[in-house]
């Protein structure tokens, strides 16, 4: 069971969460997943939007082999290597994330693990 928290003294944000409670489930920790499809290769170089729905898709695939969803995740850690993409980044994030918005945190940074990755992203799921 997930209760959405957003104290009155701290600022509320649109489609953002201060905190969420659980109660009982699993933790399942998702890595940080890239714009990498099932055979290797990179989806989408220089298209932020389409690298956004290869990783959304690939952290879709683990969560149902866990036996879950997008609302199941709590967390998420979003890595990207521009600011100028987080526009695209949000447009493709709010089709796979619908229900209550997991708690989030966005950092801007110098680079991944490939040149051509333009985001990463990792997430913490409790699967009932």
């Amino acid at each position: 069971m997930k209760k959405i928290l957003n104290p009155k003294k701290v600022h509320r944000r649109p489609n953002y969460n201060q905190g969420i409670l659980v109660t009982p489930g699993k933790l399942l920790f998702i890595a940080g997943q890239t714009a990498v499809d099932e055979k290797g290769n990179i989806v989408g170089k220089g298209d932020i939007e389409a690298q956004a729905r290869q990783v959304y898709e690939n952290m879709k695939a683990v969560l149902e082999e866990a036996g879950g969803s997008f609302d199941d995740i709590v967390k998420t850690t979003i890595y990207i290597t521009d600011i100028k993409n987080r526009e695209g980044l949000h447009k493709v994030r709010k089709k796979y994330f619908t229900g209550d918005q997991a708690t989030s945190t966005l950092l801007i940074i110098k680079g991944l693990a490939r040149e051509e990755f333009l985001m990463e992203v990792e997430a913490i799921a409790v699967i009932a």
